[in-house]
This record gives C-alpha cells, sequence and structure tokens, in this order.
C-alpha cells in the first residue's frame, strides 16, 4: 500500500534537507582528478601524501569530541559549522596562486585540516538531525525507506560529479567545446585544473545553505542544560567506549575481525587515493577518470550480493584467504603500468574494497551485543582511520627514500618526470608491504586464538 503524501517521511522538512546535505556535501567534482589535481599545482608526491595523513588525523582527533559536542551545542549548529569549513577549504584553492610552493603548501596545509574537521562535524550530526525529526513528527519505521532513497541519489549525484569534474579538468576537452561555441579563449592545464573545484564551491555554497535551512527542536530529556549535566553524558560516553574497547582485547575474533579490515582498508585506500596518477600513466585520457570512478561505484550494486554468498557458504578463513590472493594480484598487477589493461588490477582491488567491507560488517556485528555496537563498530572507524594516516607517513618517508635513489644519479630529469619514475618505484612496494602485513596479521591472530583456548573461528 502506497502511503499518502501527509504520511510520507519526505514531507517532513528536515528529512529532506538531510537527503539534500548528503547529496551535496558528498559531491565532489575533484574526487576523480584527486592526486593528480595536487601535483598540477605544484605539489609534490611527498607533500600529498603528509596532506593526506593530516587529513586522517584530523578526522581521528576531531571524530569523538565532535560527538560530544553536538550534544552539547545542538546537531544544527555542528551542522552548519560543517557548512561553513566546505566553504573556507574549497575557496582557498580556488584562489590560492601557482608557482609559490611554500604558499601552496601551507594552504593545502589548512585545507586538509578544515576538511577533516568538516568531515567529522557531520558524521552521525546530520543522521541524528533526521532520524529524531522523523521520529517526532513521523513514523520511525519509515527510515529505512529515507536512508534508501538518500544513497541512491547520493550514488547519482557521486556518478554525475566524477564524470563532469573529470571532464572539466581535461584541458583538450573543454578546448574543444569553447570553440564549438565560439568562445575566443586559450584553455590551459593551469586554467582547468580550477574547474573541478569552482564546481564544488557551489555544492559547499548550497550544503551551507541548506544547513541553514535545518530545524532543532530538542526534548527537555534529550538536552544537556547546564555543563554539569553534559560532563555526566560525555563521562557516561567515555566509560562506555573504555567498556568496549575492552571487550574488543578480551574478545579474539572481533580484534581480528577489526585488524584485518584496517590492513586491507589503508593499503588499498592509499592506492585509491592515488589512482588518478596512475590512470595517467597507463595512457587513460583524463576525461575518462570520472567513468571509470562512476564504474567503481557501480561495483558496489553486485560485489555485497558475492559477499553475502561468500559469508554463507564459507568460513572467514577462506574469505580471507580469497581477499588475500586477489589484493596480491592487483597490487602486482598495478605494478606492471600496462597501457589501458592496467585498469583491470585497480578495479579488481576496488572489488576487495567492498568484500571487506561487507565480511567486517557482517562478522563483526554478529558477534556484537546491541547495548554497544555503535560503539564497537566507531572503534573500526577509527582504526581505519588510524592506519590510513600512519600510512600517509609510511608513503610520505619512502617518497623521499627513493627521491634521492632516483634524483642522485639522474640529475638533469625533469620535475614531471622524477615525479612519474618515483611513483613508478613507489607502486612496486605494496605487494611487498601487503604480503609482510598479511603475515604478521596471521601470527597475530594464530597466538589470539591459542591463547584463548579458540582454536576455530565462527563460521
Amino acid at each position: 500500500m502506497v502511503q499518502s503524501s501527509e504520511n510520507s517521511p519526505f514531507s517532513i522538512k528536515n528529512v529532506r534537507l538531510f537527503i539534500a546535505f548528503r547529496v551535496f556535501f558528498n559531491a565532489r567534482f575533484y574526487y576523480p582528478v584527486f592526486t593528480i589535481l595536487f601535483l598540477d599545482f605544484g605539489l609534490t608526491l611527498q607533500q600529498f601524501a603528509l596532506l593526506n595523513a593530516v587529513w586522517a588525523a584530523t578526522i581521528v582527533v576531531v571524530e569523538v569530541p565532535s560527538g560530544a559536542m553536538a550534544d552539547i551545542v545542538g546537531r544544527r549548529k555542528l551542522l552548519v559549522t560543517a557548512g561553513v569549513l566546505m566553504v573556507i577549504e574549497m575557496a582557498l584553492l580556488c584562489f590560492v596562486p601557482l608557482g609559490r610552493p611554500t604558499l601552496l603548501f601551507t594552504v593545502f596545509l589548512i585545507n586538509r585540516v578544515f576538511s577533516g574537521t568538516a568531515e567529522a562535524s557531520a558524521s552521525g550530526a546530520d543522521e541524528a538531525i533526521a532520524y529524531d525529526t522523523l521520529k517526532r513528527e513521523g513514523n520511525a519505521q519509515d527510515w529505512g525507506r529515507v536512508l534508501e532513497s538518500q544513497m541512491r541519489l547520493q550514488s547519482v549525484a557521486f556518478i554525475g560529479a566524477s564524470i563532469i569534474g573529470a571532464a572539466a579538468y581535461d584541458p583538450a576537452l573543454m578546448q574543444r567545446l569553447a570553440d564549438l561555441i565560439g568562445l575566443r579563449i586559450s584553455l590551459t592545464q593551469e586554467v582547468t585544473l580550477r574547474f573541478p573545484i569552482y564546481l564544488t564551491l557551489a555544492m559547499a555554497v548550497l550544503t551551507l545553505l541548506t544547513t541553514l535551512r535545518l530545524d532543532e527542536k530538542i526534548n527537555a530529556d534529550e538536552e544537556c542544560f547546564d555543563l554539569k549535566n553534559c560532563g555526566k553524558s560525555i563521562a557516561e560516553a567515555l566509560r562506555l567506549t573504555m567498556q568496549a574497547g575492552a571487550w574488543i582485547l578480551k574478545t579474539p575474533f572481533a580484534l581480528i575481525i577489526i585488524s584485518a579490515g584496517l590492513l586491507f582498508d589503508h593499503i588499498i585506500r592509499m592506492l585509491l587515493t592515488l589512482n588518478s596518477q596512475y590512470y595517467r600513466l597507463i595512457q587513460l585520457p583524463e576525461a575518462s577518470f570520472g567513468l571509470i570512478g562512476s564504474g567503481m561505484a557501480l561495483l558496489g550494486v553486485f560485489i555485497p550480493h558475492i559477499a553475502f554468498k561468500l559469508a554463507q557458504r564459507h568460513s572467514p578463513r577462506f574469505n580471507l584467504a580469497f581477499v588475500s590472493i586477489l589484493t596480491v594480484l592487483g597490487l602486482w598487477g598495478m605494478t606492471l603500468f600496462l597501457p589501458i589493461i592496467g585498469l583491470v588490477p585497480a578495479l579488481l582491488l576496488g572489488s576487495v574494497m567492498f568484500l571487506m567491507n561487507f565480511f567486517v560488517s557482517h562478522y563483526l556485528n554478529r558477534i556484537t551485543s546491541s547495548r554497544q555496537r555503535a560503539t564497537v563498530l566507531s572503534f573500526k572507524g577509527l582504526s581505519n582511520n588510524l592506519a590510513y594516516g600512519a600510512i600517509g607517513l609510511l608513503y610520505a618517508l619512502l617518497i623521499a627514500f627513493l627521491r634521492s635513489q632516483v634524483a642522485t644519479p639522474r640529475p638533469t630529469l625533469g620535475k614531471e618526470a622524477l615525479e612519474n619514475e618515483i611513483f613508478i618505484e613507489s607502486i612496486g612496494w605494496f605487494p611487498w608491504y601487503f604480503v609482510l602485513t598479511v603475515a604478521a596479521l596471521l601470527v597475530f591472530a594464530h597466538m589470539q586464538l591459542r591463547d584463548s583456548g579458540e582454536h576455530k573461528t565462527p563460521g
């Protein structure tokens, strides 16, 4: 039976604004050209890796206090803050001058801190305000419908932003379009590299306007009226957090699952962050990066179904071995830098990300009690971002080492050729790093299960 518009959750203002916020906040046109954007601005690979580490570290540091701040000052204020920060972070990149390396790095550093703070500020606050409004003004049972619509629209917006952003970045394509409509302008890479940023700035303004229209009505029993009561709430939250952390440490299977999840996540996420530079070196046109990103996103349509079947039919040990083999193949394939066909190993690693995300969520939820489920899952996200920040620092150190190895015997090598050579050399280290960390995980898992007296992992 179809609900009338009066009973529809989408007739509620905050619900509609929640969906709009998710769409505008995440539709970032520069994502398909993320790495080469930084490099074409004039930054080095080492600086790019450091900036990513700063971004991850900022999220880790701000994530926990942002939840407490939402309870103290209100979720709407946190979301407005996220909108303001997004506008500032994009405006910085729109107007920073080229050709001044120190200033560029400083501005990008501020951009990464503001971006990470915005991500942490928005995390959970948007969903909480929408759910509470739905519970108060409609039917909480409709939340699944709201999430389904939100995810669908966000995916469509992501695909559109990826295609348009990559196309706008390509100077050759933009020049042809300009000539076609009769514009007598010359479009170089220095000009078009800001086009995806201008488009994302427009999304940032829409994000801020959306947050300003939100209404927050808090019931007396839901609000911290004074710092004393807020302090008690925060202390209770910290107590539950410590309790969940202790449970993870005392539950070998949970600790192994979280460790396995962060292992795959931080390695593959680092490579996917670098994918635009990889695509450029395997001779893919920049205008195609958006289509590739869209294809990667579409993997999420059918990969979870495969993961579900694997989880039903096979043990966690089998599934770990399966995704490990796929990852080794993907990492090794990327080291070959095969023109065009080199896209296949990148897509393979993208598939592994979807598989591992499903497996970690499936196994972790199955063994975690409902009273601490959210806290345990937050540890998973926290550990993933910590590992991602750590590998960013390691990658920066690797780039510094390779720079001395490549540049010293070849002093006449141009800057772009040098960065390309260093990048190619750096990718060759990833398969060995993965094999080493997986071996460490297996030893760790064996010791955990042996010491706990468990000889079999849950089926």
